[in-house]
């Protein structure tokens, strides 16, 4: 209701066609905020909205909507509207535009941008989606090591006004190769006739251009930096990767792993934005998949049809101990899943998961047996048949964390990701042994 309320008052304020009276409804909110509002208006309202702006405010609205929206909203502008709008976007913003349009229509934009920019543009358009180089801004402030503290500030002063970042200053020689990062809080400190290469850090963390984001996003988080340095393999730097940037991939990463933890392909775009159709084609395949899997939970049933004939009082548990031995595996592979994608498991430790999760399974196990005999006591099937309910919940629930610790892990190695075999996956794979564990156990103990 609010957000109505807000939206309507925007458009009372573009009819009036009163500078003032907008400029005052701009400055109680953030730049997220309107752009939420611009999404909301119709096209004309969002031209006219865009139109009225002042062009860095504009430009960092229109870096909180899609590609979409940025390309309909500059088309349907100016030329010199269009170009002023691009130069102030992030440059990492811009790249992810030119990458989401048509060629055709990328091109247009990129000759909008002067000669040394859109080279720089360019560069970051040749790099995979998910690497660090496309998401790297070309908006920082590179020194020279020969410059001293005072000379330094005065470029800064120039310069940091379009800069992404003015916390750290990136020291290049002569070939753009990086050779140390300055912080802001050195400099201010130093004598200001102190030369860079007298007070930089040289032994710095930076990231491979090509390096996948989320391991970025791991490195950033494990050495609580607010940015990384992107370099070539030659050691040139082509650009930095904020602390904001990498928030984007950690929610867009966590996403994609719900989603397939569900047992379904991401979706690429917000929920909305996805027809029925589009859902049906991201949910069918693992539905299919999931479905002949679980034929074979058919397959032993009736291959131990004889034994249920016999002991028809098995059939009342098996519910129970498939259920049961599916959510320990899901519980464990979530887990299991959350830790690699933290880097806090590493394929290497497969033989330490394992132990640790076939002692957290046999802990679990004899709980659950205990509750499961207990249970069947209750519906008075017998101090036998409870004994064999027992000893299986023990076994699935072991058999469950042992599959469950292996798999993610396995699957991580041969650069797979292990949300696949998330949820409904495992549940599925545990259902079918669950039961092949339950009859062979009740042969066994009764005899049959």
């Amino acid at each position: 209701m609010e957000q109505k309320w807000m939206i309507q008052e925007l458009k009372d304020r573009l009819s009036e066609q009163n500078q003032d009276a907008l400029t005052d409804f701009l400055a109680r909110y953030q730049p997220y905020d309107l752009a939420e509002m611009l999404i909301e208006l119709q096209e004309n309202d969002q031209i006219r909205f865009i139109a009225v702006l002042p062009i860095p405010l504009g430009a960092e609205i229109l870096e909180y909507v899609d590609p979409e929206l940025q390309y309909r909203i500059l088309d349907r502008g100016t030329k010199e509207t269009a170009a002023s709008m691009l130069n102030e976007m992030s440059s990492d913003k811009v790249a992810d535009l030119l990458l989401a349009i048509h060629p055709h229509q990328a091109g247009t934009l990129l000759g909008l941008l002067p000669a040394d920019y859109r080279e720089k543009i360019s560069a970051l358009m040749q790099y995979p989606p998910e690497s660090a180089g496309s998401l790297a801004t070309v908006d920082y402030i590179a020194v020279r090591n020969y410059w001293t503290v005072e000379h330094t500030l005065q470029h800064v002063r120039k310069v940091g006004q379009d800069a992404e970042l003015v916390s750290y200053f990136y020291v290049l020689d002569n070939n753009g190769k990086l050779v140390g990062i300055v912080s802001l809080k050195q400099a201010i400190l130093a004598q200001a006739d102190s030369r860079l290469e007298d007070i930089m850090l040289k032994d710095f963390v930076s990231v491979s251009a090509r390096m996948n984001q989320q391991e970025v996003a791991t490195i950033l988080s494990n050495y609580d930096l607010v940015a990384l340095p992107v370099i070539t393999d030659e050691q040139r730097m082509i650009g930095i990767i904020t602390v904001d940037d990498l928030i984007d991939v950690i929610h867009e990463e966590a996403t994609e792993d719900f989603q397939k933890i569900g047992g379904s392909q991401p979706l690429e775009e917000p929920y909305f934005k996805n027809s029925f159709w589009k859902l049906f084609r991201k949910r069918i395949g693992w539905l299919l998949i999931l479905f002949v899997a679980e034929a074979y939970t058919g397959n032993v049933l009736r291959h131990f049809e004889d034994t249920l004939s016999e002991v028809i009082a098995l059939a009342f548990f098996i519910p129970l101990l498939v259920g049961t031995g599916g959510n320990t595996g899901t519980q464990t592979v979530t887990t299991l899943v959350r830790a690699l994608a933290l880097g806090e498991v590493k394929p290497k430790h497969i033989f330490r998961v394992i132990r640790k999760e076939v002692s957290t399974g046999l802990i679990l196990g004899l709980c659950m047996g205990v509750a499961t005999f207990i249970r069947a006591q209750i519906l008075g099937v017998g101090f036998d048949i409870g004994s064999v309910v027992a000893v299986t919940a023990i076994f699935i629930v072991i058999w469950a964390s042992l599959i469950a610790a292996v798999l993610p892990l396995v699957l991580h190695k041969l650069k797979v990701d292990p949300a696949v075999v998330s949820g409904p996956f495992i549940t599925t794979l545990v259902d079918g042994t669950g039961l092949i564990i339950y009859f062979t156990l009740a042969k066994m103990m009764l005899n049959l």
